[in-house]
Formats: structure tokens, sequence, C-alpha cells
């Protein structure tokens, strides 16, 4: 019973911690709609799956596979299969601009692996992460 009682207390902690987080939450709220918002939250969550998945072939030493899945997955190369020009017009400049950043930055991680030197590439990858931290740190849309 108290187990219940503490996982109860727990999750109503969670809860309003939650809403009171959302409710200060300072961070310009960009409208899209529903559709387009799912759409550009897949397109995050696979930047993510992507960074991971390049991290993993650099620690193997498959700096070739990670330079392909940076570019086509970070890259300027996948504004297209992004619907980078659809989604444009419904983003602040800045929003924009942080989103193209981002893009330039992997291309150029993406060469620096296909360089071989591992260390650059570590370092360059840092600019495509810092853009992400920008945009996150200045909107949300939802």
């Amino acid at each position: 019973m108290m187990k219940k009682v503490y996982v109860f207390s727990l999750l109503m902690y969670v809860m309003t911690t939650h809403i009171l987080s959302a409710a200060e939450d300072k961070r310009q709220l960009v409208k899209l709609p529903e559709m387009m918002q799912s759409h550009m939250m897949s397109n995050m969550r696979d930047h993510l799956v992507a960074i991971n998945e390049i991290l993993l072939n650099m620690e193997n030493g498959e700096l070739d596979k990670a330079a392909e899945i940076a570019e086509s997955r970070l890259g300027m190369s996948s504004l297209e299969s992004h619907g980078a020009a659809h989604m444009a017009g419904f983003m602040p400049q800045a929003m924009r601009q942080a989103g193209t950043t981002m893009h330039k930055a992997a291309s150029r991680f993406a060469l620096k692996l296909q360089e071989g030197d591992v260390l650059q590439a570590y370092r360059s990858l840092s600019a495509v992460t810092s853009a992400c931290v920008a945009c996150h740190a200045a909107y949300r849309i939802r």
C-alpha cells in the first residue's frame, strides 16, 4: 500500500512539474498545422537517431558510412527529403536560419569524416549539435 502511495505521489509531482514548466516556457511558440508538427517532430527524432548511428559508425572506424548518414540525413542533401521548403514558410526567419546552419554544419561534418580525421570530425560535430540546441532553446511548436 505504501508503495502505491509513493508511486501516485511521484506521478502527481511529475505531472505538476510538467504543467508548471510548460506554463513558464519562454520560448517562442511557432504555430504549425498538426500534420506539420508531426512531420517536424519525426524529422527531429530522426536527426537524433542519425547522430547516434554516426557515432556508432565512428566508434567502429566506419567513417565513410558515418559520412553518408551525416550528409543524407542531416546535411544539405537531406533538405528535400525533410520537406524543408514546404516547412520554411511557417517558421520565423531566425528559426529557418538555425536549421540552415545545422544542415550546412552537417555537410561540413560529413566532409571531415570523409577526410578520415576522427578528431577533426568530432570537433565539427559540435557545430551541428550547437545549432540544434540554439533552435530548441529559442522555439517550440507545442
